[in-house]
């Protein structure tokens, strides 16, 4: 029976912020089984518990909060502890926006490396995907359905030359997610930058931390890390989102056209399906 896991010891960095701007210091703390992801921020009242239920916000990411204070763009990190097989960490965060690092997970996965991962005396629960549940907003949708372990399909179109359509199918095991999936990087299109700011997003966005497309295609100078990274990118938003579940999940993600919002939706009507899921021990 696979037993529960939290960190060996506390480890912690600090970053700049994608949508606001500024630095962030963000530990990763050992928490007790059965704990989950919890936010805190000290002087605020209040955790945070990192399920659909304390989402308040999905534009361009994931937002949580409990009606007293929030915290931003916490998918990535979300995504790296759910794919590095953790279950029990406390996340203590000095400001409104988890820190961007390059725009991938792959930061948060060489943190929780550095910290190591410790087994606990309980019995980790999964949740097994008994019957599909799927939500549609226009022409886009979401669905999880029941399989053998965790698998993820995304599609993605955009007008530009140089994206297109892009599709991707991937089994999430053995080392999938750091291997495959947690080194692409979230983009945007200079056409979109500006209207953005004036949104207040995007205030810390830049070739560092972001792939960022011209006319003539990405600016970053060292161009992409493989010519899918995109909808690399969306798998791992998409698996981010998916840990607001609050467990392990044993099914099949599909998106066509994802986007949080999209998948915060799939996970909330999971959520009001209870017979379409079960909860068992073990992986």
């Amino acid at each position: 029976m696979s037993a529960q896991t939290t960190l060996r010891r506390s480890v912690s960095l600090t970053g700049q912020s994608l949508h606001h701007g500024g630095d962030t210091r963000v530990e990763l703390r050992p928490a007790p089984p059965d704990t989950g992801y919890v936010f805190v921020r000290e002087g605020r009242e209040g955790q945070i518990p990192a399920t659909q239920a304390s989402v308040v916000q999905t534009l361009l990411a994931t937002t949580l909060g409990n009606g007293r204070w929030t915290v931003a763009t916490v998918e990535h990190l979300l995504a790296a502890l759910r794919g590095l097989g953790l279950d029990n960490v406390e996340i203590a965060v000095d400001g409104d926006e988890v820190p961007a690092l390059d725009g991938s997970a792959r930061g948060w996965v060489e943190l929780v490396q550095q910290a190591g991962v410790q087994a606990q005396a309980r019995p980790r629960r999964t949740l097994v995907v008994t019957s599909s549940v799927e939500v549609r907003q226009g022409d886009r949708w979401a669905r999880l359905s029941p399989a053998p372990g965790l698998s993820v399909w995304a599609r993605i179109d955009f007008a530009h030359p140089d994206v297109g359509q892009q599709e991707l199918d991937l089994s999430m095991h053995n080392g999938a997610f750091v291997d495959e999936i947690c080194w692409a990087r979230t983009f945007g299109f200079m056409a979109e930058v500006e209207q953005m700011r004036r949104m207040g997003l995007a205030m810390g966005g830049g070739l560092h931390n972001a792939i960022v497309y011209g006319p003539q295609g990405p600016l970053n100078p060292g161009g992409l890390r493989a010519q899918d990274e995109l909808v690399r990118h969306k798998l791992l938003d998409m698996l981010g989102d998916l840990a607001l579940v609050g467990f392990p999940v044993r099914g099949r993600l599909e998106a066509e056209r994802p986007g949080h919002a999209l998948t915060v939706a799939l996970v909330q009507a999971l959520g009001e399906r209870p017979d379409c899921w079960e909860l068992v021990e073990g992986d």
